[in-house]
């Protein structure tokens, strides 16, 4: 049995969306609305808007939209009932009695509670003969008990059942193990099989102090070195960072990128509490806009080595779209925090914070690296120097800014400013055409209904489509004259299925005395929710009058029985003939 409706219903009045979202983004008044920038995709200029009125957000720059529930499930990477409990708990309410029996919510509240468990057992097996070359590893690298303590450090036995056994013993299921990728299926499919072997283990703990996952550091010469859990039900690697548990809570709004878990605790210790690592993967989009919750800037942190260098490159240009500001540390001798920290000892953290406060900018740090790759003395690499140094400069949108690396790269040259400035404009105006270029194409798309994916019908039926998306935002609006529209036109005369069942599902919630927002997001998948809310947020809502939807009406039953090429191959001629008089009906 779902949640009942009159349970949303109060939920939603008691949990105002406003609210729920400016604890996450900085939200601005505009009129009736609030904009802000979009928590879930790069943007530099606010395209995400909240209407309070009636409770939805959508975002014209990636188009996701929905309620205060949808909204939750995706900021805090929740399923539906979880975030249903997470905002009942906000607001106060007890969630009714087995009112949902949901499989999936179920299975992901059993892996975080065997991921408990096995971070104890970790623990337990690090203090144990068997883990004590572990735990040496582990003061070698200059790590006491109180950090291993703080971050839940422990050892996985080389026993390939040891952890298996020990959680059927706590009452798991081997399907619930193996759902958590703590194992996996032997060969011959008999029995499972422990996935950490004779490895250090590092929890990663999510922001509400779950353990979401493992890290595995092999205490022997096989491969791989670093073993990290697989994607589940309960954890997403690109979209969750080490330690973001404890650096949230430094209420500084710097976060420190670090490679590796060693690098974060290996910092922690020396007292930076605001560092954090990827798990196991390159940076993405995902996780930038994650830290972007949490800080303003981000100190790329990397090893000094080739492949640490093209991971800083790449991870400039996603922060930079997550709109954070940029720092890239240099650590002396091609170190990495960890080495470099231990191999001072005791200065360590003084020696550290002196690197930290000596790092640049992302743009003074590319233009750098960029002058090692040409010999400036030679006019063919001075222009190439040139050329390249302009494309990173012609990327910044301030032009205070911008002046300052033009007059830095004109004293370093030995070329006029002006020259340099009037090449620089050159370069970006061919740069804005060709964004103009692709908003006009996306805008385009957007209005043929090309590039819909939910209502795949819409763009060989735009006219009709078009009219029944009106009708439908229109009934939204204006609940009391859904009795007569149904008078006028049902469903099954709509022309595409998508908005057909969306028609049906409004009359009916409106028939039912509840608003078709409430329940839309249990009944309707993520994607079919966010087109909901581009329906209504591309609708005038003050300009509704019943005269406009009998036009919507009128379109929608023209377009219906007008004749294609398609229907009428597909059609008896007795079908066409009947359909050649509704035609002279309606008109």
């Amino acid at each position: 049995m779902a949640l009942p409706d009159y349970f949303l219903q109060e939920l939603k009045s008691r949990c105002d969306i406003s609210d729920v979202v400016s604890g996450y983004v900085n939200l601005k008044r505009r009129g009736r609305n609030l904009v802000g920038l979009c928590p879930f995709h790069s943007e530099k200029t606010p395209s995400f808007n909240i209407y309070p009125e009636n409770g939805s957000f959508y975002c014209f720059g990636c188009g996701t939209g929905g309620d205060v529930i949808t909204f939750v499930m995706k900021i805090e990477n929740l399923d539906y009932i979880e975030a249903v409990r997470f905002l009942a708990q906000r607001a106060g309410m007890e969630m009714p009695e087995n009112s949902y029996d949901d499989g999936v919510g179920k299975l992901r509240s059993r892996i975080l509670e065997a991921n408990r468990e096995a971070a104890r057992f970790f623990y337990s097996q690090l203090y144990t003969p068997a883990g004590s070359h572990a735990l040496e590893y582990l003061h070698g690298r200059a790590l006491s008990d109180k950090t291993i303590r703080r971050f839940g450090l422990g050892y996985s036995p080389g026993s390939r059942f040891a952890l298996c056994d020990h959680l059927r013993s706590k009452g798991f299921t081997d399907n619930e193990i193996v759902a958590a990728n703590l194992a996996f299926k032997s060969n011959d499919g008999r029995r499972i099989v422990d996935r950490f072997a004779d490895r250090a283990m590092f929890p990663i703990i999510d922001l509400r102090g779950n353990v979401i996952a493992f890290g595995g550091r092999i205490m022997s010469d096989q491969k791989p070195k670093y073993l990290n859990t697989s994607d589940t039900l309960a954890f997403k690697k690109s979209s969750n960072l080490f330690s973001l548990n404890n650096a949230k809570n430094t209420g500084e709004r710097t976060l420190i990128l670090c490679e590796g878990y060693m690098d974060v605790i290996a910092l922690n210790q020396a007292g930076f509490c605001n560092a954090v690592a990827t798990l196991g993967t390159a940076l993405t989009s995902e996780q930038a806009l994650l830290m972007k919750r949490y800080a303003d800037e981000v100190i790329i942190c990397y090893d000094a080595d080739e492949a640490g260098q093209k991971a800083t490159s790449r991870a400039i240009s996603i922060l930079r779209d997550a709109g954070l500001v940029i720092r890239i540390i240099t650590i002396p001798d091609g170190k990495d925090p960890d080495e470099f920290i231990r191999n001072h000892g005791d200065k360590g953290p003084a020696a550290f914070k002196n690197v930290l406060e000596s790092s640049g900018n992302d743009v003074e740090y590319r233009l750098f690296k960029l002058r090692q790759r040409y010999d400036v003395t030679r006019p063919d690499s001075k222009v190439a120097y040139m050329t390249e140094a302009l494309k990173i400069i012609a990327s910044l949108e301030s032009a205070v800014e911008q002046d300052i690396y033009i007059s830095k790269l004109s004293s370093e040259l030995s070329i006029d400013k002006a020259s340099i400035t009037q090449d620089l404009r050159k370069l970006s105006r061919k740069t804005y055409g060709s964004r103009e270029k692709k908003e006009f194409t996306r805008l385009s798309e957007e209005l043929t209904g090309v590039k819909d994916k939910v209502n795949t019908e819409k763009a060989k039926n735009i006219r009709a489509a078009k009219a029944e998306e009106m009708l439908i935002a229109y009934l939204v609006f204006n609940n009391d004259m859904a009795p007569l529209a149904q008078k006028r036109i049902t469903p099954d005369d709509f022309v595409t299925k998508f908005n057909a069942d969306l028609y049906a599902y409004i009359l009916r919630k409106i028939s039912e005395g509840i608003s078709p927002q409430t329940t839309l997001s249990r009944d309707f998948t993520s994607q079919e929710v966010s087109k909901f809310h581009s329906i209504l947020s591309s609708y005038n809502s003050q300009a509704a009058t019943r005269q406009a939807m009998d036009e919507y009406i009128d379109t929608i039953l023209e377009e219906k029985h007008k004749l294609t090429p398609d229907k009428v191959s597909e059609m008896s001629p007795e079908d066409i003939l009947k359909s050649l008089m509704n035609k002279k009906k309606n008109n």
